[in-house]
């Protein structure tokens, strides 16, 4: 009886959020206002579930945490020994010359994690929204809010256009985030903010 009635209840949830798969900026547009915002507190609560899971430069899709696309990895270039690479291109005027060898870029460890804007990607598929990859282009979707009118759900974003970075806002005064080193969540930081928040959403 117990698992039919949850079954039930996912089963509930999920047909209300595919009322919610809409354009990007329009979601919910059919949605009753309930539906609305049981879909901003799913968001909110899956982009907080992920606290501690490590910052990856191009990590996160709509699965979760993942490594980066190879083509965002700096490769790092095999060590040599100064003696190994003189030998291995010895200079025809100076046999004797030892080349020194070019330092090794440190490489961060491949583990699947998030970026700022993968983290958003993840939150919002929850219900049933794609949205774009970058912050950037996450700027543009939307309806543009005031910092004063800021709800739950509202998107902030830094930098011209919102390039830099992407976080969400959770309510008093604190936002769920990627900083330097994982998914945390911390209080909303308004250096180089963008001048408006963006509202996939609506209340």
């Amino acid at each position: 009886m117990r698992l039919t009635r949850a079954f039930a209840a996912i089963t509930a949830f999920a047909v209300s959020m595919t009322v919610l798969v809409a354009t990007p900026g329009l979601a919910g547009a059919d949605a009753t206002s309930a539906q609305r915002q049981q879909a901003i507190q799913y968001v909110i609560k899956r982009a907080m579930s992920q606290q501690g899971v490590p910052f990856t430069y191009g990590g996160g899709d709509v699965n979760g945490p993942s490594l980066p696309p190879v083509s965002t990895e700096r490769l790092q270039q095999p060590e040599q020994s100064a003696t190994g690479l003189a030998a291995a291109n010895p200079d025809p005027l100076f046999p004797g010359l030892v080349t020194p060898a070019a330092p090794s870029v440190p490489v961060a460890p491949r583990v699947p994690g998030f970026d700022a804007s993968g983290l958003i990607v993840y939150a919002f598929a929850g219900a049933g929204i794609k949205m774009p990859r970058s912050s950037g282009e996450q700027y543009k979707v939307g309806r543009k809010i005031l910092p004063s009118e800021a709800l739950p759900g509202d998107l902030l974003f830094y930098g011209p256009d919102g390039t830099q970075s992407v976080s969400m806002f959770i309510g008093n005064g604190q936002m769920v985030g990627v900083s330097d080193t994982a998914v945390a969540v911390s209080p909303v930081r308004t250096t180089d903010m963008a001048p408006y928040l963006s509202r996939v959403i609506e209340w």
